[in-house]
């Protein structure tokens, strides 16, 4: 029997990509590689990587540099790179850092044996393409069938986007939308609840676009998330990431009618001024956004919002900005994620005039501390409510466990440690900036 090899996989970037790097350490493990936490005992390291956010091909480079001294003390080491930077960039990295062996592009992971098997006859392997193929069509099932998982997991459903939204790299480096077919999506989740898993999150570029062939045609998400919500085990249901385009009427009725599917929805609008959304090419206005969200939360009233806003985007004046947060102050957000623009390479945006980093920097601070007032304020509204939590793993202290609400907030709590998995009715006695404490019922 040969020996078990040791794979370090390092994740950059979104949920998809936590979902990606367990696929590609199930791929390598059929060329013999178990993972491991340590890169010193490493006989492959894997940077999964993103492209979202500014310098981020910088960052990898400079990560690159960090694990040089590993690969000459350890010329048997190899060394990978995959995910966004690698599909944009894969001829460059190769040119640029001669201490990479391999590089794969996010649709052609299921290749990664191959590849891998080629760099032991000391070549260099290089996959960007994006073959015809589907990649899940390829991948090993998930090893150990009793191997337990924690009790919240991804799976991807639909991948890459149609949108062109002018700042976004995701059209380039995942490609167009595809989605994955119900069957195959219903037939992991079971497998994941078998293994402990009790919520699902779904993942895709643009997930509410899903249209994955099942019985009777293409089906939406709302119908696969119904058909989820069926699976015994399988108590939470979430999704992410959304675009107000494709928030049909079925999904708007699932929000109301599907009790597992959680009360929270992560809905980006960038921005609330309608000139600056048409630079951005998202296709819909500060109002549709906002009519939009009064039908969602007229199907489930209790409904959290979460949203992505991106300042100083080429063109943006003042009175944009305020329009920005004139709609922060009319959605209140339980939560957001908030940047400063910057260009992606080869993106429309890219080549227009810039905001300056001073006013844009301004901005930023402004909004983030509104977002923040908002979140805290929606904190401190769970104080005194009983909430289910969903116990996910032991915390610092002695006797505590950390859990998470319906609105993904984190919950600490004292419970037994073989509460894991399990959904606690809890009081809401405190709210910390970050977190939530409460006491189990």
């Amino acid at each position: 029997m040969s020996e078990t090899k040791k794979l370090f996989v390092k994740t950059y970037g979104c949920q998809m990509n936590v979902y990606d790097s367990e696929r590609m350490a199930g791929a390598l493990g059929q060329s013999g590689y178990e993972e491991t936490d340590d890169p010193s005992n490493a006989d492959m390291i894997l940077l999964n990587t993103c492209h979202i956010r500014e310098k981020a091909a910088e960052k990898v480079y400079s990560e690159l540099g960090r694990l040089r001294p590993l690969k000459d003390a350890n010329p048997d080491l190899k060394i990978g790179v995959a995910g966004c930077v690698a599909q944009a960039e894969g001829e460059e990295i190769m040119r640029r850092a001669p201490v990479v062996d391999l590089v794969v592009g996010p649709q052609a992971y299921h290749r990664l044996p191959e590849m891998e098997a080629k760099t032991r006859t000391g070549q260099k392997a290089l996959d960007t393409e994006f073959p015809e193929e589907d990649k899940f069509d390829h991948l090993p099932s998930p090893r150990g069938p009793k191997m337990r998982r924690a009790p919240a997991a991804f799976l991807t459903v639909q991948e890459g986007c149609d949108k062109f939204c002018a700042f976004c790299v995701v059209p380039y480096t995942r490609g167009a939308e595809v989605s994955r077919p119900a069957p195959r999506l219903l037939a992991e989740a079971r497998d994941l609840v078998e293994r402990g898993v009790c919520e699902v999150t779904l993942l895709g570029q643009n997930v509410n676009a899903y249209h994955g062939a099942g019985e009777g045609g293409d089906w939406s998400l709302a119908r696969l998330v119904r058909e989820l919500a069926k699976i015994d085990g399988l108590e939470r249901i979430r999704y992410t990431t959304s675009h107000p385009n494709d928030m049909t009427d079925d999904l708007i009725e699932a929000h109301g009618e599907v009790e597992k599917l959680m009360p929270y929805l992560h809905l980006p609008v960038q921005a609330g001024s309608d000139s600056v959304l048409k630079g951005m090419n998202r296709k819909h206005t500060a109002e549709s956004y906002l009519r939009l969200l009064e039908r969602i939360r007229a199907a489930r009233p209790d409904i959290a919002l979460s949203g992505d806003f991106i300042v100083g985007f080429p063109g943006e004046s003042d009175a944009d900005f305020e329009d920005t947060l004139a709609l922060c102050r009319e959605v209140r957000y339980a939560a957001a994620f908030s940047f400063k623009y910057s260009p992606r390479p080869g993106t429309p945006a890219s080549g227009r005039t810039f905001v300056s980093d001073e006013v844009a920097s301004e901005r930023l601070a402004r909004l983030q501390a509104l977002l923040t007032e908002h979140q805290r304020d929606f904190q401190q509204a769970q104080v005194g409510k009983t909430l289910p939590i969903l116990i996910e793993k032991e915390g610092r202290e002695p006797g505590q466990m950390i859990g998470k609400s319906p609105y993904l907030q984190a919950v600490h709590l004292d419970a037994a440690p073989d509460t894991v998995g399990q959904i606690i009715q809890t009081r809401i006695v405190r709210s910390n900036p970050n977190s939530l404490a409460g006491e189990a019922i």
